[in-house]
């Protein structure tokens, strides 16, 4: 069997996180399944109804989504901020504990911010940035 791959995509809102996974998508010869923590906020009829009180479900969800994916084995791309390395470690002991293959991409592109996230918040996040 084959060893399964767990990627971290992380990178400033409009980096190009959700672009790179999607592509990743297309060209994958494997099963590939893309979560992002902003995926818990788009309701059934498609509309992204962000709710800040509801972050933390949010990343939680999106790291039980990736656990379940790769227990079924499939291969995982996950599309967050991933601002500090504290963030990612829930994700790096998911890899270890399921004998997967960690890859962390970095994105630093100049999309459009699909979320409207406010540019004093995206500043913040620029000084928190841990590379």
């Amino acid at each position: 069997m084959t060893q399964l791959t767990l990627t971290l995509i992380r990178g400033l809102p409009g980096s190009g996180k959700t672009t790179l996974a999607e592509k990743m998508l297309s060209e994958s010869m494997q099963k590939l399944v893309h979560l992002e923590a902003d995926m818990y906020f788009v309701d059934k009829n498609g509309q992204y109804l962000f709710q800040p009180h509801l972050i933390k479900e949010a990343h939680e969800w999106c790291l039980t989504q990736s656990r379940a994916h790769l227990l079924a084995g499939e291969n995982v791309v996950v599309a967050n901020t991933f601002v500090r390395h504290w963030e990612m470690q829930a994700y790096r002991d998911l890899a270890v504990m399921l004998n997967a293959k960690l890859v962390i991409k970095v994105c630093r592109g100049k999309y459009k911010n699909i979320h409207q996230v406010p540019g004093s918040t995206i500043k913040r996040m620029q000084k928190q940035w841990q590379p």
